[in-house]
Formats: structure tokens, sequence, C-alpha cells
């Protein structure tokens, strides 16, 4: 394989964005002023990913909620039914002298 170096290609490499803390260096307004616009716009950027993410957690956080709701209500209607059939089976049971 070819190096890129020996290919005639004398491109310099792309130099990145170098990190700086606004609190440490001496900045002036334009420079902050531009650093907030730049803040600003990544915010907006981020917000709808992050709406619907929420709205996702949100709706599957309420459908668990309902889903165990309904099978609260569920399972004491059972009970009831369950009640109803032991009164019928005392009813229906032959009477005694020890009962």
């Amino acid at each position: 394989m070819a190096d890129k170096s020996s290919q005639g290609d004398s491109k310099p490499e792309a130099q990145f964005a170098k990190r700086i803390d606004p609190a440490k260096e001496d900045l002036t307004k334009e420079q902050l002023q531009f650093i907030r616009q730049v803040e600003l716009a990544q915010w907006k950027k981020n917000t709808g990913k992050l709406r619907g993410r929420n709205v996702a957690t949100g709706l599957a956080i309420g459908a668990v909620v309902l889903g165990i709701y309904g099978y609260t209500f569920y399972s004491v209607s059972q009970e009831k039914i369950m009640d109803e059939i032991d009164e019928e089976a005392k009813a229906r049971a032959p009477k005694t002298g020890a009962n």
C-alpha cells in the first residue's frame, strides 16, 4: 500500500477547535456572546430529541401504571366472584346437626 504522504497530496490536516474554559481565559465580550449563541443553538437542536424521548418515556410509564390499575380492578372483581361461589356452595351443602 502506498503511503498518503507519497501520493503528492500535500493537504494539511484539519484543525479541531480547542477547548477553553471561559472562567480561566480572558475573553472579549464578543467572544463570550458568540459562545452563548453557539450553546443556545446546540440546546435548540437537541431539545426536539429530548422532548420526543421524554414523551415516549412518559407514555410508557403511563401505560404500565394503567395496566397495573386495570389488573388490580380485574383481580378484585375475581375475588367477589369467588365469595359468591363460596356462599352458593354453603347454601347447597346438606345441613347436619354438627353444622
